[in-house]
């Protein structure tokens, strides 16, 4: 950080395994305190949670001249967007955990390069290995796929010939879709209710919020009925047409379902396909990378932007609710010590539930509007598994006997992803309240190219695990056996890839859906803020009445993922939030 002074201290206890024996130790994460000031009595913008979208909507207001405090509950800034040292010496991303969504124009405005934010890109960027016996001694089989398309064709031609060939015309067809969503991205949705009433002025200005989408259309041309098709269909009718291969098939339909509670044969998980390929990194359309110390680097790098602007951002401050006046708008907050902080806006990076639910008085809402909210979906499948290795993974399918990393570490490795029937299988195990049996499992190695991230010959190895539910069979809760027995399945399944893997374990840190609810504040464990559905985007994110981020409480929005255009390390919703706050100001 580059304003003010940092403290730090060593907060967390984390489970450490050695061998077959377990200790308590305390965790060495550091802790940023507040900024150079003590919390004011009164400031223009006020902003509960410091996650990526709050800091970044922080960074706006103080910019467009509103002095701004950014109030973090937990003791580390960043919301999901964290890094905490779990386990002595090895730095975790975790919860989100790769770079792509991040708006460029949030990049260059912000100036994120220079406050430091380093980013390592990786290509290639998908491995998926195959659990099988190898033919003539030749290890088993494997997927590798990167940005160079001859490879890829050489990759996707173990599998088939037919697939090899159609695959470049596949990513250019899902290129030509993705880009076409980014006017959509940077701006609020349609403004239906400035369009359709209210005097013929308001009307016209109202028009221009028409613009994005015109944009869109337009750069879709003759696609928009394929575009209708990929984010309404399931993403198996897509990719049938297109291939024949099991392992190609369920290797693209991964990022499908990842984050959502969905398989590859229900309707709408094409869109959530489309959603992870339309980033960009570097230039580089659809890339993914690593931060450089996790992804707290994003959320340090947006911080300090903010902060050289002038805005106050402080850990530790737990908010209570809002403050509303007697005319029915907000008026600030109170924390949980009795504080109260007066401002003219208040933003929230929270979810929608905890905004409404927890934080706003519940008089100051109708009836209708609360029962609103208690339908919006925040059903997770997600378990993630941060884990500390003394040794690299070593692949039966892409063998590296000397400990050092080949082209495949740096990837997303696709585990139980030989067949679209394997995803399916462990959907259907969660509809049932049961953790998968053969969880689909997405396995990053970040430390492969940043050796910041763990000590010498050690590596992080960050697991995001599907399908596991909220409530166990028969409603019950998770316990800490329960999440044993699922971590050590996973283990189990990794160490047929990778034998080897379970013996090289030190330590483990273990997130099940209500895990992230209850550090992370992520309603349902959703790291999304609320289901990425046709029912709850755009127009509809998180509900019709809040889809231009202005609550019914004046005064107060939402600008946290839970609003458009959703979830991911975006940043839009912080910025979109942001300029609808400071319009509303300028009208008076």
């Amino acid at each position: 950080m580059n304003s003010g002074k940092v403290t730090s201290k060593f907060v967390m206890a984390a489970t450490v395994w050695t061998g077959r024996t377990r200790q308590a130790v305390t965790n060495l994460g550091m802790v940023t305190r507040a900024s150079h000031s003590a919390v004011k009595s009164h400031y223009d913008a006020v902003i509960i949670g410091g996650g990526h979208n709050g800091l970044v909507a922080a960074a706006y207001l103080q910019k467009g001249g509103l002095k701004t405090a950014v109030l973090e509950r937990r003791h580390v800034l960043g919301g999901a967007a964290v890094s905490e040292e779990i386990i002595p010496g090895f730095h975790f991303s975790r919860c989100s955990y790769l770079l792509s969504l991040l708006r460029p124009h949030i990049f260059r405005d912000l100036e994120l390069k220079k406050h430091g934010l380093k980013v390592y890109m990786r290509d290639p960027h998908a491995f998926t290995p195959m659990l099988e016996e190898g033919v003539g001694g030749l290890p088993p089989r494997s997927l590798l796929l990167g940005s160079d398309q001859a490879m890829n064709q050489r990759e996707i031609s173990k599998f088939s010939e037919t697939d090899a060939k159609a695959y470049p015309e596949f990513i250019t067809h899902l290129d030509k879709l993705a880009v076409a969503i980014h006017p959509l991205l940077d701006s609020p949705p349609v403004d239906i209710a400035g369009l359709t009433g209210g005097a013929l002025r308001g009307r016209m200005a109202a028009l221009r919020s028409a613009l994005p989408l015109v944009q869109c259309g337009l750069k879709l041309g003759k696609n928009i009925p394929d575009f209708y098709e990929i984010i309404t269909a399931p993403i198996m009718k897509i990719l049938n047409r297109w291939f024949e291969s099991e392992p190609l098939k369920a290797t693209l339909a991964t990022d499908a379902v990842i984050g959502a509670m969905t398989s590859p044969n229900s309707p709408g998980s094409g869109y959530v396909l489309l959603h992870h390929v339309m980033g960009e990194l570097e230039k580089e359309k659809g890339a993914w990378g690593y931060v450089e110390g996790g992804m707290g680097g994003v959320s340090k790098a947006i911080a300090s932007s903010a902060r050289s602007h002038g805005a106050d951002i402080f850990t530790e401050q737990d908010v209570h609710q809002v403050l509303v006046g007697s005319d029915g708008s907000a008026k600030g907050v109170v924390l949980k010590d009795g504080t109260e902080i007066y401002s003219r806006v208040v933003l929230s990076n929270a979810t929608p539930y905890v905004t409404f639910k927890t934080l706003t008085p519940q008089s100051a809402l109708s009836p209708a509007f609360i029962k609103a909210v208690d339908q919006i979906d925040y059903t997770s499948p997600v378990t993630k598994i941060n884990v500390a290795v003394d040794k690299l993974p070593n692949f039966l399918a892409a063998p590296t006997p000397d400990g050092k990393p080949g082209p495949h570490h740096q990837c997303s490795i696709h585990l139980n992803c030989e067949s679209v029937e394997v995803l399916q299988t462990a959907y259907e195990d969660c509809l049932e309240g049961r953790p998968s049996s053969r969880p689909m499992i997405e396995m990053t190695i970040p430390s492969v190219l940043d050796p910041t991230l763990a000590p010498p010959g050690s590596h992080v190895v960050l697991l995001f695990t599907q399908f596991t539910p909220y409530s166990l069979v028969g409603g019950r809760a998770w316990t800490d056996h329960d999440r044993e027995a699922f971590a050590d399945s996973a283990f189990s399944w990794i160490e047929q890839y990778a034998p080897g893997f379970k013996s090289s374990i030190v330590g483990k840190d273990v997130l099940t859906p209500p895990d992230l609810e209850r550090i992370f504040g992520l309603t349902g464990g959703n790291i999304f803020h609320g289901a990425m559905s046709l029912d709850q985007l755009y127009l509809a994110r998180p509900l019709p009445s809040l889809s231009d981020y202005r609550s019914p409480i004046k005064g107060l929005y939402l600008c946290g993922s839970g609003s458009h255009p959703g979830g991911g390390v975006m940043g839009s919703p912080g910025w979109n939030a942001a300029l609808a706050a400071m319009a509303d100001l300028k009208r008076g």
